[in-house]
Order: C-alpha cells, then sequence, then structure tokens
C-alpha cells in the first residue's frame, strides 16, 4: 500500500505542477508534512473543475454527478483505484475534513453548468463553495487536529479564499463572458463595464485581503510561508488589475510573469526572516 499510496499523491503533485505555477511554488515553502495533502486537495478540485469548464463533448452533469459519487464512496470506503480520490480521501480521514464542505465544492462546480448569472445570494453561495471551502480543508490540514485554533482562523481562512476567487473573476472576465456566457458579480453588466463597477468590486476585494493577512500572521509555522506567497502573488496580481482600466480588463487576461513570481518568492521568504509574517 506505501507504494500506491505515494503514486496517488505524485500524482496530484503532477497535476498542481502542470496547471498552476502559482501554487506549485507556493507549496514548496510548506513545511515537507504539508505538501502531499496540500497536492491532494489542488488535485481534487482541479479536476472537478476540468469537468465543468473543459469537458464540453461530453455529458458534463452525469460526470460531476459520478465524480460526486465516487468521491464521497472513496471517503466511506477508504480507498479508491483512482488516484486523485485515493490521495484526496486519505487526507480528508486523517484531517478529519467536514463532507459539508466537500459537498458545498461540488454544489458550486455544478452551478457552472446551470446558471450564467448571479444575484447577491447566488454569488456569495459560488464563492462559499468554490473556494472559501478549498480555503478551510488547507486550513484543517495546517491545523492538525487543532479544533480551537482551526475555529479561530475560519473566518480568516473564508477571507483569503473569497479575495482569491475575485480576483479569478476579474482576471478572467474575458473568458467567462464572451467563452462561456458567464457572469459572476451581480448587477454588473459587463457589456457595459464601467470604472465605477471595477471600483467596488476592489473595494469589496481590499476588505478580504486585509482580514485576511491577519490570519495568515496566525498560523502553524511550517504552513505560515507557503499560504503568505499565495497572498503575495494575488497581491500583486490585484494591483496590475487596479491599475489598468476597465475597458481593457475585459479584452484581456492580466497575468503575473514567472519572474515577477520568483522575486515574490524571494521577498516572502525575506519577510519570514524579519518577522514581518
Amino acid at each position: 500500500m506505501d507504494l500506491f499510496n505515494q503514486t496517488c499523491f505524485e500524482c496530484s503533485k503532477l497535476i498542481t505542477n502542470k496547471y498552476s505555477t502559482s501554487f506549485s511554488t507556493g507549496i514548496k515553502a510548506f513545511d515537507k508534512r504539508f505538501r502531499y495533502p496540500v497536492y491532494a486537495i489542488y488535485g481534487f478540485v482541479r479536476y472537478a473543475d476540468e469537468i465543468v469548464d473543459t469537458f464540453y463533448e461530453h455529458d458534463q452533469r452525469q460526470l460531476i454527478d459520478d465524480f460526486k459519487e465516487e468521491t464521497f464512496k472513496a471517503i466511506d470506503r477508504g480507498i479508491s483505484t483512482n488516484p486523485v480520490l485515493q490521495s484526496f480521501q486519505q487526507v480528508v480521514n486523517q484531517y478529519h475534513i467536514e463532507k459539508e464542505l466537500i459537498d458545498a465544492f461540488l454544489t458550486s462546480m455544478k452551478m457552472d453548468l446551470d446558471k450564467t448569472a448571479y444575484d447577491d445570494d447566488g454569488y456569495k453561495t459560488y464563492i462559499y463553495g468554490s473556494a472559501e471551502v478549498v480555503g478551510l480543508m488547507c486550513l484543517r490540514i495546517f491545523c492538525e487536529n487543532n479544533p480551537a485554533l482551526y475555529d479561530t482562523l475560519v473566518p480568516k481562512a473564508r477571507s483569503l479564499g473569497s479575495a482569491f476567487q475575485k480576483i479569478n473573476f476579474l482576471r478572467d472576465i474575458k473568458s467567462d463572458y464572451e467563452d462561456r456566457g458567464r457572469t459572476y458579480f451581480p448587477q454588473v453588466d459587463f457589456g457595459n463595464f464601467t470604472e465605477a463597477d471595477k471600483q467596488l468590486i476592489e473595494n469589496d476585494i481590499k476588505k478580504d485581503f486585509d482580514d485576511a493577512l491577519d490570519g495568515i500572521k496566525q498560523l502553524p509555522k511550517g504552513s505560515r510561508l507557503g499560504v503568505y506567497v499565495a497572498y503575495i502573488y494575488y497581491l500583486q496580481l490585484f494591483k496590475k488589475i487596479s491599475t489598468t482600466s476597465a475597458h481593457t480588463i475585459i479584452q484581456k487576461r492580466i497575468r503575473v510573469s514567472d519572474t515577477q513570481k520568483l522575486g515574490l518568492y524571494f521577498k516572502a521568504m525575506l519577510h519570514q526572516k524579519l518577522n514581518v509574517i
């Protein structure tokens, strides 16, 4: 079983490395004991997201329903022949990750198949399920079955996940709106996206960021730097978006270069040495 489990975690690591250079680099900043578990979380959520965003020539609703059924079977049985689900179920069972978080995530994924626009309630529900609960799954890992610390940091972890997702929405407006017909921000017309619309969204994101940073500083040492790396990556992306016009945002995807990411990684390490975080 040791060889099987190791290869399953390596599969999740490969998925992370292939899909996200940002998160891959951030995970390397974690203490070694946290890396495989976080890879397992990322591999799981990435493949679920892939079902609803990519497999257009297949019955996506059936695929996501099957994926959900297989996920909970793996958790209940404590084993799966699917390497992504095998590594994920081990983490869920070891760190006592609530099924409610997993169900909320998969529900939000399925919402992408059924909804193209959101009101305030739907927007909050989607962000909670698609991003905030992922942060809470990781928080379960970082707190290592310390319920008091977990309960303290839940609001902060939710704020960080919310900030990341809202920035993703802004970054991906062009592909979401033009290619998939989705508009996540309520009461915003992307056919007439104004600077005022953009500013309101940015003000909301800034509040999430400010709240999240306080939580990062309270994380255990072995996980703090890794989360901070992701935080400053997204903060830099947010700064670039903030200085880009609303017209440009809907025309192209804003990104942080690999060179900038490397510089930010070393900046985060310096901040740790200086006890800034």
